[in-house]
């Protein structure tokens, strides 16, 4: 099969979906590895490393687009890529279509095989292809918060650690999943006094046997998360509805009784966020306020460290494409956890929670794909 990596287009994006180990890999199977010349740049990667692994470099997108059976991406299909793709082609990325209409529709009318890192399970639980990406953006999330509390980005000043005699910042995460456990370490770690609120017993109890009586814990209900914000100087959303659209826990009456100068980072933006006013934003224009509330809500975090970021991606997401590049749809179909990941194929959504965002028809994977019942 000939597997494609092209350059990411989106603002500030810069790392890449395959690496040289990768390319070895694909190429010592059989298969043709073809990698934009220049996609490896932004993480440190010379397209010679490509080469002498055996990739095959192409000039320009098209020669990824028009060629390859297999595209391999870190995020969504710009517009212009989306007109590249083609029926049965099968695209394998980041995609978190319940939160983009548009896009969605886009590559229902492309009839490619769409197939998302997101959603992808592990016979162990848990979402294996994101968590390396939550667990980053988790990270650089108090890092992202700590920067836009500065008084020159609109905060209110205040440093997350405090100072002999001045109290610490409160931060206060939404979700003690990936995402908020590492939000909640960093934080911790930089000194700040971290709450952590989950709507499930279950992660308090995990973050709570990690952390003991470091961060406080408290179940997630709308007159609890009213009265926490009040008291934030920074709140990170972090709460995931696995493909689905993120609950809104911060309601806009609820910015107006916040610190003012006070800073919301959503990491779950990707999913349309846990702020009911966040929208998207880009590295080139991180932030915007609302009520006098700093919104951090860059849609690809993890990009603004693309070395580790690469790296720690295309180690989990390499089994499944080789898979992917050795049987074709006959992984999907061999492979239920894979087969979770199938959003779109020919024309059709797959995925029950993408439908109900869009309010569109839906069918079975295992029927799309010809499987018996």
């Amino acid at each position: 099969m000939r597997v494609g990596a092209p350059k990411e287009i989106k603002d500030n994006e810069f790392r890449v979906a395959l690496t040289p180990a990768g390319v070895f890999e694909l190429v010592r199977r059989g298969h043709v590895a073809l990698i934009e010349r220049g996609a490896g740049e932004g993480a440190g990667i010379a397209d010679a490393a490509y080469e002498a692994a055996g990739a095959t470099l192409a000039e320009g997108p098209a020669g990824i687009f028009e060629t390859a059976d297999l595209i391999v991406k870190v995020k969504e299909p710009q517009p212009r890529e989306c007109e590249r793709l083609r029926p049965g082609q099968i695209l394998f990325t980041y995609l978190h279509l319940a939160a983009d209409r548009a896009l969605t529709l886009d590559l229902l009318h492309s009839g490619a095989v769409c197939v998302a890192y997101e959603t992808v399970t592990s016979p162990f639980g848990g979402l294996p292809l994101l968590a390396p990406m939550s667990e980053i953006a988790g990270r650089l999330a108090p890092q992202a918060g700590a920067r836009c509390l500065e008084k020159p980005m609109g905060g209110r000043g205040v440093l997350l650690a405090g100072a002999p005699g001045v109290p610490p910042a409160e931060v206060l995460v939404l979700g003690a999943g990936v995402v908020g456990t590492q939000a909640a370490m960093i934080a911790l770690g930089m000194g700040a006094s971290v709450t952590v609120a989950d709507r499930s017993p279950e992660p308090l109890r995990r973050l709570q046997a990690r952390f003991g009586n470091a961060a406080k814990t408290i179940f997630s209900t709308p007159p609890a998360l009213a009265e926490l914000a009040k008291r934030a100087d920074l709140v990170i959303g972090a709460a995931l509805l696995p493909g689905a659209a993120a609950p809104k826990l911060i309601a806009r009456d609820m910015l107006a009784g916040m610190k003012p100068g006070a800073v919301i980072v959503d990491v779950a933006i990707d999913q349309g966020g846990c702020c009911e006013t966040s929208h998207p934003t880009t590295h080139s224009d991180p932030s915007f306020v609302v009520d006098g509330i700093v919104h951090y809500c860059v849609a690809n975090m993890p990009g603004a460290v693309p070395r580790t970021s690469t790296f720690a991606l295309a180690s989990a997401t390499l089994p499944h494409v080789l898979a992917l590049a050795d049987q074709g749809l006959g992984a999907l179909r061999e492979d239920p956890h894979l087969r979770a990941g199938l959003n779109i194929i020919a024309g059709e959504v797959v995925n029950a929670a993408v439908a109900a965002a869009h309010d569109l028809p839906s069918v079975s994977s295992a029927r799309a794909l010809g499987l018996r019942a």
